[in-house]
């Protein structure tokens, strides 16, 4: 069972400026914790164990302040996904919310973008399940414009060029 707005309230406390959460209640063979900052980053989100369940600090901060759990995904503005704040945080769909992610690291080239053997580069981009090419561009820079330009035409401002 999932932990209620009420709940959280009386274990945690939320700062809406730093997207921060301090416990006022921690489990009872922690209460040094009590005003330490809650959660560890694991899996690059912040996550809070809170009556034995674990819940990402991005939820709990929705459920904090709108008193509900999100209806789908919750999508970090910024991209950062530590970055907690409230106004950094907006509910997503799936598609939205891939839409604002961040290139894979690693990666030397554009978010949509692939080279060619030929040498030219190819913009694509992924809606409704489907992959569409845009276009056969001269240089990377004019491909990632393409892509970028359809990214805001299908996903608005959920659309990321890097």
């Amino acid at each position: 069972m999932s932990i209620t707005a009420d709940r959280l309230r009386a274990v945690l406390r939320y700062e809406k400026e730093s997207g921060q959460f301090y416990w006022i209640a921690p489990p009872w063979n922690h209460t040094n914790l009590i005003g330490q900052r809650a959660g560890c980053n694991a899996t690059g989100y912040i996550l809070i164990r809170i009556d034995g369940r674990k819940y990402k600090a991005h939820r709990l901060a929705w459920l904090y302040v709108k008193g509900v759990w999100p209806k789908s995904r919750l999508d970090h503005r910024d991209g950062q996904t530590t970055n907690n704040r409230i106004d950094n945080l907006r509910e997503a769909t799936p598609a939205q919310n891939c839409a604002n992610s961040r290139r894979r690291s690693g990666k030397v080239i554009a978010k949509g973008v692939r080279r060619l053997p030929s040498g030219k580069f190819q913009a694509r981009i992924r809606h409704e399940n489907k992959l569409q090419t845009i276009g056969t561009f001269q240089t990377e820079d004019q491909a990632a414009q393409a892509y970028f330009a359809r990214a805001r035409a299908f996903y608005g401002e959920f659309a990321r060029a890097a």
